[in-house]
């Protein structure tokens, strides 16, 4: 065998590994590629929804990679297993949450919505749960009071609120649904009341124990809005953040009238509560000196019962 079929060989052979090895360094480039696009539409999907990783994962492969199906079919899949954990769920108690209150031009509402743990109260999903009700209840509040003027007060209880959606969207009975198989506990839309005032009055609001970073929707363990009329004028605002901490504080079940005597410490009439504010003077004379009256107020405290909401 010659030198020059020897050199001719090895030359062919060095030639064959080479290409092999620049069509696997290529492959693994197309490859790394490929996880990294799918590992980005991976989180992508998992941002937008909220869902769990293997979950995302197998509705991407599940549709090839098409977001949008996926997306759209992982709402399904948690609609019907919020459906079914809400089911398992529904015995057990739920007395934590969060209330929620929003005020917009002469109009305010005040919703509660409840879960089983402060744990889930502080979660996002069920903050935007609350504030999803809250919208709801405004808009709701907004369409049957177009052509009507003058004080208009209005309660929703649990079935009505559920029947509601926000704009073209789902009802907050499906919202509800969703939310409970996200985060897994029993959850409920117990209660809203929405007021609405002629263009002269006010309405003064109060939350305490509020969720920080909240600006359109304000949450919390305790609420309060009260409508009142008067004031000195630009001190309106701060007058009814104060009667709203009083009426937080104090709990008051009723008004009462600007001359009733204080009956002591079980006082449950706001007027002659001594005021929160200054201890020296009652609701009514602090009201006098402001040169204003409250016409009507609402107080809500998550997770109360009626009994309690009435001592």
């Amino acid at each position: 065998m010659s030198l020059t079929f020897l050199f001719r060989t090895l030359t062919r052979d060095v030639a064959k590994v080479s290409s092999l090895n620049l069509q696997h360094v290529q492959s693994l480039h197309i490859g790394s590629q490929l996880l990294a696009a799918e590992k980005a539409l991976l989180m992508k999907l998992r941002k937008s929804t909220g869902y769990t990783f293997i979950n995302c994962k197998k509705a991407l492969e599940k549709f090839d990679n098409d977001i949008t199906q996926a997306e759209t079919w992982l709402h399904e899949q948690a609609q019907k297993e919020g459906w079914s954990k809400a089911n398992k769920l529904e015995g057990r108690k739920a007395k934590e949450g969060l209330v929620g209150l929003f005020v917009r031009d002469k109009a305010a509402v005040l919703v509660e919505v409840n879960c089983e743990t402060d744990f889930v109260a502080r979660n996002e999903k069920f903050q935007q749960l609350v504030k999803d009700v809250a919208f709801a209840t405004m808009a709701h509040h907004n369409n049957k009071t177009q052509s009507q003027t003058g004080y208009v007060k209005t309660s929703l209880a649990a079935d009505e609120l559920n029947k509601l959606s926000v704009g073209e969207g789902p009802s907050l009975a499906d919202q509800l649904a969703l939310t409970i198989g996200r985060l897994g506990e029993n959850m409920s839309l117990k209660r809203a009341v929405t007021v609405g005032i002629p263009a002269e009055w006010h309405i003064g609001s109060y939350v305490h124990g509020g969720v920080s970073g909240q600006t359109e929707v304000a949450m919390g363990r305790y609420g309060a809005l009260v409508v009142f009329q008067g004031g000195k004028q630009g001190e309106q605002e701060t007058l009814g953040r104060k009667l709203g901490q009083h009426i937080v504080g104090e709990a008051p079940v009723s008004l009462g009238n600007m001359d009733d005597l204080p009956c002591g410490e079980s006082e449950t009439r706001l007027l002659p509560q001594t005021f929160l504010g200054d201890p020296s003077r009652t609701v009514a004379q602090f009201l006098r000196g402001q040169q204003a009256r409250v016409l009507d107020f609402v107080r809500f405290q998550c997770g109360e019962t009626a009994s309690d909401a009435a001592e």
